[in-house]
């Protein structure tokens, strides 16, 4: 085999640059075996040296001698042909599923893809090549963010209804966002810091144990008011309304903004239905739209709650969790009302 490469001064020292500092080691091994085989060096030698193929060295010298150095920094054949797979892997997965191909999977991996590409496009290629395609076309395996598909007809004339009451409130009326969360025994397990290498542990009880804790958070001034209950329902929902009304006895009239759970309803609850019938005139219930957690800004109050004590806690019992919970809300103090659209109105307030 025949290996000899005349080079000009320029040609090698850009070769010698290209060897010593192109931060791909592919373009820096190709720059070595043309280096080699300006210096007279067997294939056999070269191979042993760089732990190459006679191909590779016939491969490179034929694209140097027909296009020069440059020729060198360019990817053709197989990996512009996996560049052109990589954009349809692409396409499958931001618009197709695998059961659009007759799949029983309910989302695509590596293995699923390279599965299809061969038996729909004969293309043979291993999981840690579509991998590698993949993250050459931009895409990360990451987990989703889940959003609530439905919406709500109504959605805007609610919102609007809601902003209207909150803008116009009279002094001698208080207006809340109301909403119920869940303490459990079992933690919920949340990021925290581990050293590199190592797996951290979270004990749990087994057996796990719920309380529930009503909430309101006052629109005007943001401090809380909490009822504690063994169960998410009417009951606990009417006994907050109750302490409302105590808290705030000093208002003519409370309006209770909570989403559309079967038992904040009237039509739902019959306990509901006779407390208003009783207090309807003090306390006047509004509903958000349904499917919109968002719009309720007591929310953001429990992502902080979890956030800060029911992840990875490490509280014996039940009783221990909800001291801390209480003890929590009350070193807190008021909570500020998150939300564009609540955030607009009380700068217009202002």
């Amino acid at each position: 085999m025949d290996g000899s490469i005349v080079l000009g001064r320029s040609q090698r020292n850009r070769l010698l640059d290209l060897y010593r500092k192109d931060p791909s080691p592919c373009v820096r091994l190709r720059a070595h075996v043309i280096l080699l085989l300006s210096e007279g060096h067997a294939w056999t030698l070269i191979c042993a040296v760089l732990f190459c193929s006679s191909a590779t060295i016939a491969r490179w010298k034929q694209r140097f001698e027909a296009g020069g150095i440059d020729a060198l920094l360019t990817e053709r054949g197989r990996r512009s042909v996996l560049v052109v797979w990589a954009v349809l892997l692409v396409t499958w997965v931001r618009t197709l599923t695998p059961c659009d191909f007759g799949y029983c999977r309910s989302r695509w991996s590596c293995a699923t893809l390279a599965l299809v590409l061969r038996d729909t496009r004969r293309v043979r290629a291993s999981d840690d090549t579509v991998r590698r395609m993949l993250l050459g076309q931009g895409m990360v395996w990451r987990r989703p963010r889940p959003v609530l598909g439905p919406r709500d007809r109504g959605r805007t004339h609610k919102l609007r209804k809601i902003r209207e009451l909150l803008r116009d409130l009279p002094p001698d009326e208080a207006a809340v966002f109301q909403d119920e969360v869940d303490l459990n025994l079992n933690p919920e397990i949340g990021c925290m810091w581990i050293p590199r290498g190592e797996q951290a542990q979270v004990v749990t009880p087994g057996t796990n144990v719920k309380r529930y804790l009503a909430g309101s958070m006052s629109w005007r001034t943001g401090e809380l008011v909490e009822t504690l209950g063994p169960k998410r329902d009417a009951a606990l929902f009417v006994a907050h309304l109750d302490d409302l009304r105590r808290h705030f006895r000093h208002y003519k009239v409370i309006h209770v903004i909570c989403d559309n759970a079967r038992f904040h309803t009237p039509q739902g609850s019959k306990v509901v239905r006779a407390y208003l019938a009783t207090w309807g005139h003090r306390v006047k219930l509004h509903y958000l739209p349904a499917y919109s957690p968002k719009d309720n800004p007591i929310e953001r109050v429990w992502w902080h709650l979890r956030e800060q004590i029911t992840r990875n806690h490490r509280c014996a019992s039940i009783d221990e969790l909800v001291k801390l919970t209480l003890a929590w809300l009350e070193e807190h103090g008021r909570f500020k009302v998150e939300g564009g659209m609540y955030q607009r109105l009380k700068a217009r307030a202002a």
